[in-house]
């Protein structure tokens, strides 16, 4: 017996030389944190020797260890950065563990581990006195390694019980990134027990199981679940989210597989399809109600839960099951909603499980979505520039054009030909930025009155009166000589003017060619619509010559103002 017991344990020792002399062909580095010494709430005694217990574990398996005990805040930021820079001096061929047994809770679906120093009252002291399992990730991803594996011993009861009923329990789900591994002592939204032993249980199991040659991590944290799951008697079940993308075990027979040919070498686990609810009904319904329960449990899926309850509804264990389906649900529905975080999202889970203990989170993030949307509305609307003209700014001057050497010509119209250039025909254009084109008015074209517009009577106006026999033309004389009436030949200071003429002549818009008084050398008429002609300035007469307004600057006008002869 004795010198078979030899032979067994050389041969084991052989296996693990060879185990780590194959994990040596790579770099290892583990940071271990165990926080039990907490200041504000009770201490938790398992945390600290869950710590030392990985601690020689991994450096049995070839990795680096920094042991990193009750760490403050400060602390707990400075040793995430100091190991992120050892892992970037070892360079890409690096694997990159971290480990942590404390005190570990989630708000508004972020997930925080909680240094020995934190004093939390409120939700909103979390972001500010713990350190986010998000900044660890971004940590370790923002240095080339090979592999990044987080272990999380952190899903014990919430001790601040001013946040306890408000936070919810357990941990938030997490989408491990390309690369890298995350697993749970606990399942989102579970509580993991500190246990009655030198070790948590999760710990307990991992340090047994991990101890298999050349077992991938995937497997041996299956092999995980179901240890914790009889251990505390259906109690705790832990949980891992994995995007290897090369195998990894703690003690292997061989080179670890790689991506080779352009192509990513999945773990096993990751290489599995999504396996339908009918197609594990097809493998559980061989199997005894117990292997299947096993089964289910060990690969953790939703449709493999599903395909048990189906298959044994009355069993013993279908509560277990269907307790384990049901929560995953609401995790997965409450991970959903934080990814989208909008009212929406939050409201379709409220809808769903208005009774959940996230139910309060959602709430609280819908009045904030909300409140935020009504002032990023003011803030682009503030943004959206002034309103007023007055506080617009300046547009910028542009060069403004005028001609050069305009003129009024004889035309009574007041258009002018521009000046060109010589010889070419174009008009020249100057250029002035400062001083506005010069704008031309022509002034208005005043008529004389013609002989029967004159009005008739002496020197006062208010003396008019229009008498004679010859109808509704008015004849008489005005005292002073210049006669009108029915002797039409007569106007001004007696050159003539015959109106008739005038009326012969409309179609050319002209009246005679004979000389009038003053630089007026001709006069412009408007056809109308009424074939009577009518002058510029003056309103249409209705076959009754009329007088509107008085000009008192011109001679001989009198002071007839909107008089009517008939």
């Amino acid at each position: 017996m004795g010198y078979h017991h030899v032979l067994r344990t050389a041969a084991l020792a052989s296996t693990l030389w060879m185990s780590v002399s194959a994990a040596l062909a790579e770099s290892r580095m583990a940071l271990v944190i165990g926080n039990s010494n907490y200041t504000s709430v009770a201490a938790l005694p398992n945390p600290a020797n869950d710590a030392k217990a990985m601690g020689r574990f991994l450096t049995s398996a070839g990795f680096q260890v920094t042991q990193a005990p009750n760490l403050t805040q400060a602390d707990m930021r400075r040793t995430i950065g100091n190991f992120a820079g050892m892992v970037a001096e070892r360079g890409p061929d690096t694997v990159a563990l971290v480990f942590y047994a404390g005190h570990g809770l989630q708000v508004d679906g972020e997930n925080y581990l909680v240094p020995v120093d934190a004093s939390i009252q409120r939700e909103a002291d979390v972001p500010l006195q713990a350190t986010r399992l998000a900044d660890v990730m971004n940590a370790l991803a923002s240095v080339p390694s090979k592999s990044r594996i987080v272990i999380l011993d952190a899903c014990r009861n919430n001790p601040f019980s001013e946040i306890n009923k408000t936070s919810g329990r357990g941990l938030a789900i997490v989408d491990a990134p390309t690369g890298s591994l995350v697993s749970y002592a606990a399942a989102p939204g579970g509580e993991a027990q500190d246990g009655d032993g030198l070790n948590s249980p999760f710990t307990a199991a991992l340090l047994k199981v991990g101890q298999e040659p050349g077992l991938p991590i995937e497997q041996a944290l299956k092999r995980v679940r179901l240890a914790v799951n009889d251990a505390t008697n259906r109690q705790q079940t832990p949980w891992e989210s994995s995007s290897l993308t090369t195998e990894f075990s703690f003690f292997p027979t061989g080179p670890a597989t790689t991506a080779s040919s352009g192509q990513l070498s999945m773990p096993a686990g990751s290489r599995a399809e999504t396996r339908s609810v009918d197609a594990w009904q097809k493998e559980l319904k061989s199997r005894s109600p117990r292997d299947a329960y096993e089964t289910v449990v060990r690969e953790d899926k939703v449709e493999a839960y599903q395909a048990y309850l189906a298959l044994y509804p009355s069993q013993s264990l279908s509560p277990v099951v269907r307790t384990l389906v049901d929560r995953r649900r609401e995790m997965i529905a409450w991970h959903d909603a934080v990814t989208i975080n909008t009212v929406a999202s939050y409201q379709n889970f409220l809808a769903g499980y208005g009774s959940s203990d996230f139910a309060i989170t959602a709430n609280r993030l819908v009045d904030r979505l909300r409140t935020r949307s009504v002032s990023n509305a003011l803030s682009a609307f503030a943004a959206a520039g002034p309103t007023c003209p007055c506080n617009n700014p300046p547009a910028p001057t542009t060069p403004r054009q005028r001609r050069a050497d305009v003129s009024p010509s004889d035309d009574p119209t007041g258009s002018a030909p521009a000046a060109t250039s010589s010889g070419s025909g174009v008009p020249v254009v100057y250029t002035d930025p400062l001083t506005p084109p010069a704008v031309v008015v022509t002034p208005p074209y005043i008529h004389p009155p013609r002989g029967h517009d004159r009005p008739r009577g002496g020197d006062k106006p208010g003396k008019d009166k229009p008498t004679g026999s010859s109808g509704d033309k008015p004849t008489g004389s005005n005292g002073d000589g210049r006669g009108y009436g029915r002797d039409k030949t007569k106007l001004g200071n007696g050159r003539g003017l015959d109106p008739r003429a005038a009326r012969t002549n409309a179609s050319s818009h002209k009246l005679g060619q004979t000389k009038s008084a003053g630089p007026v050398r001709s006069m412009t008429m408007n056809r109308m619509s009424m074939n009577r002609p009518v002058m510029m300035n003056r309103p249409m007469m209705m076959n009754r010559p009329m007088m509107m307004g008085r000009i008192g600057g011109l001679r001989g006008m009198g002071g007839m103002m909107g008089r009517r002869f008939f």
